[in-house]
């Protein structure tokens, strides 16, 4: 009698088991590059996401549901990337997308999503995204540059100025910006190019900006591209002719560069891994503890995913909902607070503190900062 009743009890348990519904949970998909130029960053991105995770879950999640995030790489592409993600939102019900990746994946899933599921953009971008749907937590030309180049041209004396970039819609939207804001204050663009990604041989870059008179250039290359550039400017000896400065240079692109190719490098960015408040050292401190002394670098790109990822949790909650239209009724004022400090969304886009730091010798020195630096962009 008591083996039938424990038999019954195991089979009855069975069917109750089979007939539950899975527990309910908030599925995230966060697309990060694991390959191509900005594969350097993967990783960072990857281990903030964890970070983030963490701290949303142990808030209560989202509507009281807990969080489950899943990966994408995000570094192929634009069309190889929105297979990946019509594949989580239609194939593994993801209910949002935090997307740190460049622009023209961007522009592609924009296109793809319409609108009908919530996308936070969270990388340095060229400004102007207002996509129904769409929020932006990056930096953009108008928070990197408007502040910087003046300061620089005041500080450092850099007024001729040599624009390099990728030929893709941030680097073209970057250079443009920064010719605006030049010659705003009184500078000159004495020259400018746009140069495919995966470029590596620079010599003609090079030899252009010798004789082109700028004493200083602005880098807007990614990765790899970047590293190769600056190598190559330290070996031709131009640092001591003009400075520079990078608006995507952060502590992954500054290591491959190395303290040769790094004299009179600036850099401009919402966060630096060594930004001496509270918040971003203890950040910086969790982040070390949790992943060790050789964890891939802190970097402005990586750890927007965080901001990222604590904004999709702010607006979910704030609208009750993961429904687009619910959220865009909150969105406005929806506030968080972050490393790089308090972000309040206005207009699909943050206002935020930007960080002029010099790399010299291989490692960022913040030598100026900016407060609440508007992001320049007007969505209706």
């Amino acid at each position: 009698m008591n083996r039938n009743c424990r038999t019954l009890g195991l089979a009855s348990g069975f069917a109750l088991m089979l007939a539950l519904p899975a527990v309910a949970e908030v599925r995230i998909g966060v697309l990060v590059p694991d390959s191509g130029p900005a594969g350097l960053f993967g990783p960072s991105a990857r281990n903030v996401a964890q970070l983030a995770l963490e701290d949303i879950n142990a808030a209560g999640g989202i509507n009281g549901q807990p969080v489950r995030l899943i990966f994408a790489d995000a570094g192929v592409p634009p069309a190889q990337a929105v297979q990946s993600v019509v594949r989580l939102w239609r194939g593994e019900g993801v209910h949002g997308f935090v997307g740190m990746h460049d622009s023209a994946v961007r522009a592609a899933l924009v296109g793809q999503f319409r609108g009908q599921i919530p996308y936070i953009y969270t990388p340095v971008y060229e400004g102007g995204e207002c996509a129904p749907g769409t929020w932006v937590t990056g930096e953009t030309p108008a928070q990197q540059l408007a502040p910087v180049l003046p300061w620089l041209a005041e500080n450092e004396g850099a007024t001729q100025w040599y624009l390099i970039a990728n030929d893709y819609n941030w680097g073209r939207g970057t250079s443009a910006a920064a010719r605006e804001i030049i010659e705003d204050f009184g500078g000159a663009v004495v020259g400018e190019e746009f140069v495919p990604l995966g470029t590596s041989d620079f010599d003609a870059s090079l030899q252009r900006i010798r004789g082109s008179g700028a004493n200083a250039v602005l880098v807007s290359l990614v990765g790899g591209d970047s590293v190769a550039f600056n190598i190559g400017y330290g070996a031709f000896g131009l640092d001591d002719r003009a400075l520079r400065l990078g608006t995507l240079i952060e502590e992954n692109t500054l290591a491959g560069i190395g303290a040769a190719g790094s004299n009179r490098l600036y850099a401009a960015a919402g966060y630096f891994g060594n930004i001496e408040t509270e918040a971003a050292q203890a950040f910086a401190a969790r982040y070390h503890e949790s992943f060790g002394a050789d964890a891939a670098p802190l970097n402005t790109l990586g750890q927007s995913v965080y901001d990222g990822l604590l904004l999709m949790a702010a607006l979910g909650n704030a609208a009750g909902s993961m429904d687009v239209a619910a959220i865009a009724e909150v969105a406005d004022g929806t506030g968080i607070s972050t490393p790089r400090g308090e972000v309040l969304l206005a207009g699909n886009h943050v206002a935020q503190n930007v960080y002029l730091a010099d790399g010299t010798g291989g490692s960022f020195s913040v030598v100026a900062s900016f407060d609440a630096v508007s992001a320049g962009v007007a969505c209706e």
